[in-house]
């Protein structure tokens, strides 16, 4: 088997994951599963969130997903393409720990973006967390985001026809919300 078959499938699993992210964000995460969301939109000083029990689904995804491709595993039974589409959701998901927990919510690392494609995940994750309740919001995804004035319209249209409602007063990120609200930092 050539070297590309392989690198090609952990390339679409990967750019596949955002879109299977997004979903589970908009739906699962700020729908049925608001119970273990719910605390990454408040603010606290905890090292650990439920929130955190989702990447343990994306790991047993993946983890599953390597079984399938095992020979040992699975013997004669085993399906090729499952070992790459593993490590694809493996890469998306230290892809979206760096990004997501690192860079957006400081997480792990120190560094506020000035500009740049690094400075525009962080604003419209700020924006998705200027809300207040699960319904409403904008910026689903979590590596490819849309342009952060075209999210603080789609906000501004959300809190003035009802859809959502804009958290008050959260530190940080002031110049992105609209009606002068602020945005949240590390929970936000």
């Amino acid at each position: 088997m050539s070297w590309l078959a392989p690198v090609l499938i952990v390339l679409a699993t990967a750019l596949a994951m955002e879109a299977v992210a997004w979903s589970s964000h908009k739906y699962v995460m700020h729908g049925f599963g608001w119970g273990w969301h719910r605390d990454h939109h408040e603010p606290h000083d905890k090292l650990l969130e439920k929130n955190d029990l989702f990447g343990l689904v994306g790991a047993a995804v993946s983890i599953a997903f390597f079984a399938i491709g095992s020979p040992l595993v699975m013997g004669a039974g085993a399906w090729w393409p499952g070992t790459w589409i593993g490590l694809g959701v493996l890469f998306y998901g230290v892809i979206y720990t760096l990004v997501h927990d690192g860079l957006v919510h400081q997480r792990y690392f120190r560094w506020v973006p000035k500009r740049g494609y690094a400075r525009r995940l962080v604003q419209a994750h700020k924006l998705h967390h200027a809300t207040v309740s699960r319904e409403g919001g904008v910026s689903f995804g979590f590596v490819f985001v849309r342009d952060p004035a075209a999210l603080k319209a789609d906000l501004k249209r959300q809190a003035a026809t009802g859809q959502t409602r804009l958290r008050d007063s959260v530190p940080g990120a002031a110049e992105l919300v609209p009606s002068g609200r602020n945005l949240g930092d590390r929970a936000g």
